[in-house]
C-alpha cells in the first residue's frame, strides 16, 4: 500500500467514525445498503473472491444464486461497518439489545468455573457488536488482539475504538500477545479471538468444507496451556435489528497424542463448528480473501503469482 493510499484509507476509516455515527440508524442502514450494492455491481475483486468462497460452501448453487449470495454477502458486510462505525455512539440499553445469544449457558459456566474461557469465532456477523455486548450486559471485560496496520494512525483508531467497547487490545507482535493472554486466562478471565484465517507458518491445517485451509494454532495452544475452556462461537443476522449468535459446545483438549496432535484436533473442530454457522447462514461470512490452500498456491494463480486482496483491518489472532 503507498503512502497516499494508507492516508486516504485512514482518512476514510476516520470519516467512518466521525460522521456515520453520527447519523440517524435508519439512515446508516440505507447508506450502508446503497454502498454495497453499488460495490456488487461493479464486480471487484472482493465481490468475486466472495463468490468463490461461496461456490465452496454452497457446492451446488448456480451462478444466480452465487451471485444473490454475494449480493446479500456484501450488503452484510457494510451494515458490519455502519454498526461499527456506529458503535461508539450506542447507548448501553441499545448494544444489551443488540444481541441475542442461544447457548450462553457454556459461557456464563465456563466463567464461573474460574479456569478463564477462549471465545473463537469466523468473521461472522458484528463480533464486535457481540463483544460490546459481553462487556455491557454480562458486565465482563475480556482480551483481544489486533493486527497492526499502516499507517499506524489507522491501526491507533482500531485500538481507541475497541478500547472504548470495554476491550483490553494487545498488538499482534511475535510471541508477546500469546504470554499476555495466557496470563489472563489463568487469571479467571477471557479472552476472545477471530480465528478462522491464517496465513503465517505457524497455522495448522484443516479440512473445510472438504479442502485444506489454515487456521491459527493460538485457541487451541492456549487451552491446552492454561486449563481454560475453549468455546466456538458463532454469529448472524436476520431481517430484525438485532443481532443472533450461539455459543457451541466447549472443544475439549484430547487425552492423547503429542502436543502438536491435539493443536491439530482441536482446531479442526473449531473449524467444523465455524463450518456450521457459515453454512447456516453463509450471506454472513465476510470472507472477502483468499483462505483455501488451492487459492493460495503460486503455480494455480494467473502468471505464476498470488494476487491477494488487501485484508481485514480488523484482523487479528496469536
Amino acid at each position: 500500500m503507498s503512502p497516499v493510499t494508507e492516508k486516504l484509507t485512514d482518512a476514510l476509516y476516520g470519516l467512518g467514525w466521525t460522521t456515520v455515527k453520527k447519523l440517524p440508524e435508519r439512515t446508516a442502514v440505507a447508506l450502508g445498503r446503497t454502498i454495497a450494492d453499488v460495490a456488487w455491481k461493479r464486480r471487484g475483486k472482493g465481490v468475486l473472491r466472495l463468490e468463490a468462497n461461496y461456490a465452496r460452501v454452497v457446492p451446488d448453487a448456480s451462478p444466480a444464486r452465487l451471485a444473490e449470495l454475494s449480493k446479500a454477502g456484501m450488503r452484510s458486510y457494510m451494515r458490519y461497518w455502519m454498526e461499527s462505525f456506529r458503535l461508539p455512539a450506542w447507548s448501553k440499553d441499545r448494544i444489551r439489545n443488540g444481541f441475542t445469544p442461544q447457548d450462553l449457558h457454556y459461557l456464563t459456566e465456563g466463567m464461573e468455573a474460574g479456569n478463564g474461557v477462549i471465545i473463537a469465532l469466523p468473521h461472522l456477523g458484528n463480533w464486535d457488536l457481540a463483544g460490546a455486548w459481553v462487556t455491557t450486559k454480562l458486565d465482563t471485560p475480556f482480551t483481544t488482539v489486533q493486527e497492526r496496520q499502516k499507517p499506524e494512525s489507522l491501526y491507533d483508531r482500531f485500538v481507541a475504538y475497541r478500547s472504548g467497547l470495554g476491550m483490553e487490545v494487545l498488538p499482534h507482535t511475535g510471541g508477546s500477545a500469546f504470554g499476555t493472554l495466557a496470563r489472563r486466562l489463568r487469571a479467571g478471565g477471557l479472552v476472545c479471538l477471530v480465528a478462522d484465517r491464517d496465513l503465517s507458518a505457524s497455522g495448522v491445517e484443516v479440512k473445510f468444507f472438504g479442502e485444506t485451509a489454515r487456521m491459527p494454532a493460538g485457541p487451541a495452544a492456549l487451552a491446552q496451556q492454561t486449563g481454560a475452556q475453549l468455546l466456538p462461537v458463532t454469529l448472524w443476522y436476520d431481517d430484525s435489528p438485532v443481532m443472533r449468535g450461539r455459543v457451541h459446545p466447549p472443544v475439549e483438549v484430547p487425552e492423547t497424542g503429542t502436543r502438536a496432535e491435539k493443536t491439530a484436533a482441536m482446531t479442526q473442530a473449531l473449524a467444523d463448528a465455524f463450518a456450521t454457522g457459515i453454512a447456516e447462514h453463509p450471506q454472513d461470512w465476510h470472507m472477502l480473501q483468499r483462505l483455501w490452500l488451492a487459492d493460495l498456491d503460486p503455480a494455480k494463480a494467473p502468471g505464476g503469482r498470488v494476487d491477494e486482496p488487501g485484508g481485514r483491518a480488523d484482523e487479528g489472532t496469536p
